[in-house]
C-alpha cells in the first residue's frame, strides 16, 4: 500500500528461512501485478527484497527473476541486508553493474537505512516506517472480492442468457429452456448481499482510521476495487430485475396454464360423465321406496359434482385474482375462461337443482298416494264388514264415521290431484334442458305412470263412494227400523200405562146418575186414547217387518214386542169391558132408584108393582157382587180395581143408596098395611 517519492507502487517481497519456490513466487508476483491499473504500472514499482532472514543465492535468484517477470515496471530494487552482510559473495556479484543488463537498479541497504531511499510513512513497522497493514486483513479481504467478481460475472452471464432468452425466444424455445434457465448457478440475493457487504468495507476503510486512530489511505487496489464493485452490483441489480420480471411473467404464464387445465378438466368433467349421469337419471320411481333410491343414487351424483364445483370456486378465485392484477394482455383471454367455466357449472347446478326437486315432489306425489291408497283401503274395509250395531245412536256414530272418512278421501284425491298436476308440469319442463338427449319416451312412461296413479285412485274412490251410498241408505233404514221398534216398545209401554191407570185410578162408580154417566163418556175417551196408542204400535210393528224385509234381517224386538203388545192390548180390553159393565150398571141403578125416590107418596099409582123394587135390588145386589170379583185375564192372572178402601167406599155409597130404596120401599108398603085394618 505505501509509494515511493515518485507515486509508484512499493512491492514488498519477504523471504524467509524456509526454501522458497521460485515457481510459487513467479505466480504471486504475476497476480500481484496484475491488480494495479495501468496507470499505476507506468508510475513503476519500487521492490524491497527482505532478505534478512534468507541466503544470498535466493536473494539473487529473486532479483534475476524480477528481470523476467517485471523488468518494464521496476524501476528500484531495494535488498535489505542483514546485520551480517554477505562480503565474499558481494565481491562475486556486484548488481550495480548489472544496471544495464537487468533495466532496473538493485541496492543493497540496511533496513535503518531504506528510509533514504522511501518516506517513513510508506514503509511498514518492519523496516522502521509507520505505514499500517494488516495482511490478513488485506488477503480476507481480496479474496473476498475476487469471489464476488467471480460469482458475479458467472450470474450475469446467466442471468443476461435467461433475460436474452426469454426476450427473443420462442415459446417452444421457452419452454424448452424452461429448467436451465431459471436455476442460476448461484443465488442472485446472495451474491447481491455480498457485494453491497464487500462496497461496504472498501467505503468504510477510505474514511475511518486505523485501530490506533492514525489516519490511513487505501491502497490502489481497493480504490480500483470500489468502482468494480459497484459496476457489477449495478448490473447485478439491473439483469436481477430483469430476471425477477422474466420469473414473474413464466409464473404468471405457468400459472394460467395450469388454470386453463383445471378448467378444461372440469368442463371435461362436468360435460362428460357428469352429464352422462345425469342422463342416465330420468325416472321418478313408482313408489316411495323407489323414489327414494333415486333420491339417495342422485345425492351420490351430486356428492361427486359438488368436488368439481368445489374446484370451480378455487378456479374462480383464482381468476379474479388475476384480472385484478390489471395485466391487459391476458384480460382476454381470463374473462373467456372464466365465462366458460361459469356457464358449464351453473348449468350443471342447474340441472341438479332441477332434478332433486323432480325427485322431491315425485316422493312427495307417492306419499300422498300411498295416504290416499291406505285411507281407501281403511274404507273399504270398514265397509266390507256387515253392519251390527247395538242402538241406533250407534249406528249415528257409525254413520257420522263413515261420512268422515269419505270427506279425508275426497281431500287426499285432491291433494293427489294438486301434486301429480304440478310433478306433470316439472317433467314438461324437463324438455327443455334435454341433458343433451330426447328425453320424449322417458317423459311419456313417467306421465302415462303419473296419470295412471290419479285415474286409479279416481276409479277406487267412485267405488267406494257407490259403496257408501249403499251402506247409508242401509244404516238409515237401520236407523228407521230401530226407531220403529223404540216408538213400539214405547206403545207397548204406554198402553201398559193407561191399563195400569185404568186399574189404579178408574174405581169411581158415581154417586148418582149424572155422575155415572160422566164417568162413562170420560171412560170412553180413555178408550180411545188406548185404542189410538194400540194401532200406533201395531204400524210400527208392520213398518219393522218391512224395513227387515228390505234389509233382510231379523229384527231382534219385533217378535217380542207385538206379543207384548197384543197381550196387554188384550188385558186392556177385557178391563176397560168390566169397566164399561160396572158403570153402566151403575146408571142403571142410579136411574131406577132415583126414579123411586123421587116419586111423590101421593102418587100410589106408580108403585103398585113392588117388582121394580125387587130389580132395583137385584141390581144393586149384583153391582156389590162384581166390585169384589177380580178381572181375569186370558193367561189365569187377576187384576182388581183399586185397592179394597176404595172398592169398599165405591160399594158404600151402592148400600146407602140401597137403604133409601129399601126405607122407601117399606114407607109404601105401610099405608097398604092400615088400609084394611081400618
Amino acid at each position: 500500500g505505501g509509494k515511493d517519492r515518485r507515486s509508484g507502487l512499493i512491492l514488498t517481497i519477504p523471504l524467509c528461512l524456509e526454501q522458497t519456490s521460485m515457481d510459487e513466487l513467479s505466480v504471486t508476483l504475476d497476480y500481484l501485478l496484475s491488480i494495479p491499473s495501468e496507470k499505476c504500472k507506468a508510475r513503476g514499482f519500487t521492490v524491497i527484497v527482505d532478505g534478512r532472514k534468507s541466503q544470498w543465492n535466493v536473494v539473487k535468484t529473486v532479483v534475476l527473476m524480477l528481470q523476467n517477470v517485471v523488468p518494464a515496471e521496476v524501476s528500484l530494487v531495494c535488498v535489505v541486508k542483514p546485520d551480517e552482510f554477505w562480503d565474499k559473495k558481494v565481491t562475486h556479484f556486484c548488481f550495480w553493474k548489472e544496471k544495464d543488463r537487468l533495466g532496473f537498479e538493485v541496492i543493497l541497504v540496511s533496513a535503518n537505512k531504506l528510509t533514504r531511499y522511501i518516506e517513513p510513512c510508506q514503509l511498514t513497522e518492519d523496516f522502521g516506517g509507520t505505514l499500517t497493514y494488516d495482511h490478513m486483513d488485506w488477503l480476507n479481504k481480496r479474496l473476498v472480492f475476487e469471489k464476488f467478481t467471480k460469482e458475479s460475472t458467472s450470474l450475469l452471464d446467466e442471468l443476461a442468457l435467461i433475460n436474452n432468452g426469454s426476450d427473443k425466444g420462442t415459446q417452444q424455445e421457452k419452454e424448452r429452456s424452461i429448467d436451465l434457465n431459471f436455476l442460476p448457478s448461484v443465488d442472485p440475493e446472495t451474491v447481491l448481499q455480498t457485494g453491497h457487504e464487500l462496497l461496504s468495507e472498501l467505503q468504510q476503510r477510505r474514511f475511518n482510521g486505523s485501530d490506533g486512530g492514525v489516519s490511513w489511505s487505501p491502497m490502489d487496489d481497493e480504490l480500483l476495487a470500489q468502482p468494480q464493485v459497484m459496476k457489477l452490483l449495478d448490473s447485478l441489480r439491473e439483469q436481477y430485475t430483469r430476471y425477477q420480471e422474466v420469473c414473474r411473467q413464466r409464473s404468471k404464464r405457468t400459472q394460467l396454464e395450469e388454470i386453463q387445465q383445471k378448467v378444461m378438466q372440469v368442463v371435461t368433467w362436468l360435460e362428460g360423465p357428469g352429464s352422462e349421469q345425469l342422463r342416465t337419471q330420468w325416472g321418478i320411481g313408482d313408489s316411495i321406496r323407489a323414489s327414494q333410491a333415486l333420491q339417495q343414487k342422485h345425492e351420490e351424483i351430486e356428492s361427486q359434482h359438488s368436488e368439481w364445483f368445489a374446484v370451480y370456486v378455487e378456479l374462480n378465485q383464482q381468476i379474479a385474482a388475476l384480472l385484478n392484477a390489471g395485466d391487459e394482455e391476458d384480460l382476454v383471454e381470463l374473462k373467456a375462461l372464466q365465462q366458460q367455466l361459469s356457464d358449464v357449472c351453473y348449468r350443471q347446478a342447474s340441472q341438479l337443482e332441477f332434478r332433486q326437486n323432480l325427485l322431491q315432489a315425485a316422493l312427495e306425489f307417492h306419499s300422498v298416494a300411498q295416504d290416499l291408497s291406505q285411507q281407501l283401503d281403511g274404507l273399504l274395509g270398514m265397509l266390507c264388514v256387515d253392519v251390527a250395531p247395538a242402538d241406533g245412536a250407534s249406528i249415528q256414530q257409525t254413520l257420522k264415521l263413515l261420512e268422515e272418512k269419505l270427506k279425508s278421501v275426497d281431500l287426499g284425491l285432491q291433494g293427489l290431484r294438486e301434486k301429480g298436476q304440478s310433478l306433470l308440469d316439472q317433467i314438461s319442463n324437463q324438455a327443455s334442458w334435454a341433458y343433451g338427449k330426447d328425453v320424449t319416451i322417458e317423459n311419456k312412461e313417467n306421465v302415462d305412470h303419473i296419470q295412471g296413479v290419479m285415474e286409479d285412485m279416481q276409479l277406487r274412490k267412485q267405488r267406494c263412494e257407490d259403496m257408501v251410498d249403499v251402506r247409508r241408505l242401509k244404516m238409515l233404514q237401520m236407523v228407521q227400523l230401530f226407531k220403529c221398534e223404540e216408538d213400539a216398545a214405547q206403545a207397548v209401554e204406554w198402553l201398559s200405562e193407561l191399563l195400569d191407570a185404568l186399574l189404579k185410578t178408574h174405581i169411581r162408580l158415581g154417586d148418582d146418575t149424572q155422575e155415572t154417566k160422566v164417568l162413562l163418556e170420560k171412560h170412553r175417551k180413555f178408550v180411545d186414547v188406548a185404542q189410538s196408542t194400540y194401532d200406533y204400535g201395531r204400524q210400527l210393528l208392520q213398518a219393522t217387518v218391512v224395513l227387515c224385509q228390505s234389509l233382510r234381517c231379523t229384527s231382534r224386538s219385533s217378535g217380542d214386542t207385538l206379543p207384548r203388545l197384543n197381550r196387554v192390548w188384550k188385558q186392556f180390553t177385557i178391563t176397560s169391558e168390566e169397566r164399561v159393565h160396572r158403570l153402566e150398571t151403575a146408571v142403571a141403578f142410579h136411574s131406577s132408584a132415583e126414579k123411586i125416590l123421587q116419586e111423590c107418596p101421593e102418587q100410589p099409582e106408580a108403585f103398585n108393582e113392588m117388582e121394580q123394587f125387587d130389580e132395583i135390588e137385584a141390581v144393586g145386589k149384583s153391582l156389590l157382587d162384581r166390585l169384589t170379583v177380580p178381572v181375569v185375564y186370558p193367561d189365569g192372572s187377576e187384576q182388581y180395581f183399586g185397592s179394597p178402601s176404595d172398592m169398599a167406599s165405591a160399594a158404600e155409597h151402592i148400600r146407602e143408596k140401597m137403604k133409601l130404596v129399601s126405607l122407601k120401599k117399606q114407607q109404601l108398603r105401610q099405608p097398604e098395611a092400615t088400609t084394611p085394618e081400618s
